[in-house]
């Protein structure tokens, strides 16, 4: 079973940054595909950005060029760098993590970005 702790978040103004952690912990555990996903009010959880144990990442197009994904293998560990906030960006961020195949969830956190 993986446990996931997540870090960051909170209010900022429209321009501002914040940086998400997420670190994954359990026994016997092998995470391949960390990401984060987010939900605003009224809407469906998406996909925000993931990253694979080799790298690769993948974005949502709102987001490109103003977020960035990295993670720290040793660490079982993945970050969230979000540059240029904007209110749209306001929701509840969720990390996930895939071990032997299975997704599991951290809690949420909220960002608030204020215009």
């Amino acid at each position: 079973q993986v446990r996931l702790v997540v870090s960051g978040g909170g209010l900022v103004q429209a321009g501002g940054s914040l940086r998400l952690s997420c670190a994954a912990s359990g026994s016997r555990i092998n995470i391949n595909r960390m990401g984060w996903y987010r939900q605003a009010p009224g809407k469906q959880r998406a996909l925000v950005a993931r990253i694979t144990s080799g790298g690769t990442t993948d974005y949502a197009e709102s987001v490109k060029g103003r977020f960035t994904i990295s993670r720290d293998n040793a660490k079982n560990t993945v970050y969230l760098q979000m540059n240029s906030l904007k209110s749209e960006d306001t929701a509840v961020y969720y990390c996930n993590a895939e071990s032997w195949g299975s997704g599991s969830w951290g809690q949420g956190t909220q960002v608030t970005v204020s215009s």
